[in-house]
């Protein structure tokens, strides 16, 4: 483990463990505190460990001077799903504490989340009535799982997130979160969404209108060009770049999640992994801020 991720996982440890209620527990306190617990969470996803059992394995041989006390696999699963609320606050508390978060300017996608590769696998699975059949136009492929749709700043700060079933129209999705973070909305005077074409609407523009949100999306053949478009490639890498982080690099789609909460989790870890490392590079004064070079190894 290179002293880069040792001295992350210090500062988000401390960080937690100062400005977020852990450690309430009826009875006895748990070995591993909540704080220890997501910088462990984080600690596998950056390294890139996708079984459980893998990582306590490791983490027990590399991790045993800070972290004195592991669980079991069961252990952990269940207390990882337990944490799923603190991880979600956790995220919102990094993206506060960088420059980024009054950023007026966010960028929307949505990425496919496979939960299963077979037909029996379909049946079997305990994602029914969660996941769903859709279309990955990116890769020209059809999937069955879910979607993660990100709302982030143009350093790639994870704003708002959420998983929905393909089947739901990405606007609905999109629509649903704005209203989650109306206040994040009102504290940001016009605010600029830009997307791709998929989330394009002038039904849907003009609703967002009425919230105060510009909507930004490259135009179709036969449309006027939109005022700004000059600049929508360069910016709409930066979210192709962030999903590639957290596929490639985090391993998004070898999330191993068997039902919805399983996956939720999994997925947010990711999501807390990137906002620690976006978090400390800003800290460092890091070149590239979304890096996760320093990190994953």
């Amino acid at each position: 483990m290179t002293d880069n991720l040792d001295t992350l996982l210090t500062a988000l440890y401390v960080k937690i463990d100062d400005e977020l209620e852990t450690g309430r527990w009826m009875g006895r306190p748990p070995q591993l505190t909540d704080a220890e617990l997501v910088a462990l969470a984080v600690a596998q996803a950056l390294l890139g460990f996708g079984s459980k059992a893998r990582w306590l394995r490791y983490a027990n041989v590399h991790l045993a001077s800070m972290i004195p006390y592991l669980p079991q696999q069961s252990g952990y699963n269940k207390r990882l799903k337990a944490a799923l609320p603190l991880v979600k606050k956790a995220i919102r508390m990094l993206a506060a504490d960088t420059d980024f978060w009054f950023d007026a300017h966010w960028i929307v996608d949505s990425t496919p989340v496979p939960c299963g590769m077979s037909r029996p696998t379909v049946k079997r699975s305990e994602m029914a009535g969660w996941a769903g059949y859709g279309y990955c136009a990116s890769h020209s492929r059809f999937f069955w799982g879910l979607r993660l749709y990100l709302a982030c700043t143009l350093t790639g700060m994870p704003i708002l997130w959420a998983l929905a079933t393909p089947k739901l129209d990405e606007r609905e999705v999109l629509q649903a979160m704005l209203d989650i973070g109306t206040g994040l909305v009102t504290d940001r005077p016009s605010l600029l969404l830009i997307s791709d074409k998929g989330f394009a609407s002038k039904e849907f523009e003009s609703d967002l209108a009425m919230r105060g949100i510009t909507l930004l999306w490259p135009s179709c053949k036969r449309e006027k060009k939109r005022k700004g478009e000059g600049l929508l490639k360069s910016v709409r890498q930066l979210i192709e770049s962030v999903n590639d982080a957290l596929k490639g690099q985090l391993g998004l789609e070898q999330h191993g999640g068997r039902t919805f909460e399983g996956v939720a989790v999994r997925v947010v870890q990711r999501i807390l992994a990137m906002a620690a490392a976006i978090w400390r590079n800003h800290k460092t004064g890091a070149p590239i801020t979304r890096s996760l070079i320093a990190f994953d190894h």
